[in-house]
């Protein structure tokens, strides 16, 4: 609509006056006007700095396993938990690092074809930043060493309608009662680190451009990150 305005007031003007080409100053300052007004704000946008991924160690430590030994398993204990707990609240990071200028996000890989990002269950009453930062120091931290993750940034929700794998970045209608919510955070890292691994994970580095649409490799949740990300403008160290 607003550069259909602007043709017709230009027009206007030139019809009127019969002479191409020439714009009052007055139709100029309205020009600009408009155009700034439905412009992005450059002050509005979100600035993250990333850091090379060679600035980071990886060292290993002893093995740390899941809860369950199953998905089955895991859907009956959220089953039994619902009835005292409520829904389940599980915060997890997304830790971002760039190799080449491009952006890539640091995931846990448990096999040959499972992925995840480092999170845990939040306890009642326990904050939601909180147990991040002491899942994060837990799976990555090594002993005696102190990271800084900077943890401020909520980047999407998804929720689990029933005790099955389907998730959705909204609530369904017609369910009253979600199983399970699942906050994704931004997690801003040092500019150098060294990380403790759990020997039975390997810590991978995907760009961007693999995760994209590529649910079937990484996950309705992983593979909808990077749109997730857009907006937030990245500079690269």
């Amino acid at each position: 609509y607003t550069s259909h305005f602007i043709r017709y007031i230009c027009f206007k003007q030139w019809y009127q006056r019969r002479v191409r080409g020439v714009l009052t100053l007055t139709t100029l300052l309205y020009i600009k006007i408009l155009i700034e007004d439905n412009m992005p704000s450059v002050a509005n946008e979100r600035i993250v700095q990333l850091y090379p991924l060679s600035n980071y160690t990886f060292g290993t430590k002893d093995p740390q396993y899941e809860k369950d030994a199953s998905v089955a398993a895991r859907f009956q204990r959220m089953r039994d938990e619902y009835v005292t707990l409520g829904t389940r609240k599980t915060v997890e990071g997304v830790l971002l690092v760039h190799e080449h200028n491009l952006p890539h996000i640091l995931l846990l890989q448990l096999g040959t074809s499972f992925f995840k990002l480092p999170g845990a269950e939040v306890a009642p009453g326990e904050d939601e930043v909180e147990c991040l930062k002491k899942c994060l120091t837990e799976t990555l931290g090594r002993q005696g060493d102190t990271i800084q993750w900077g943890i401020d940034e909520l980047i999407c929700n998804w929720w689990r309608p029933n005790y099955e794998p389907p998730q959705y970045p909204y609530i369904p209608p017609h369910v009253t009662k979600p199983k399970e919510h699942r906050r994704l955070f931004l997690c801003r890292l040092p500019e150098r680190a060294m990380f403790a691994v759990p020997r039975n994970y390997k810590l991978v580095a995907a760009p961007l451009f693999e995760l994209y649409d590529n649910s079937n490799g990484y996950g309705p949740v992983i593979s909808t990150l990077p749109q997730n990300l857009s907006r937030f403008s990245f500079v690269y160290a």
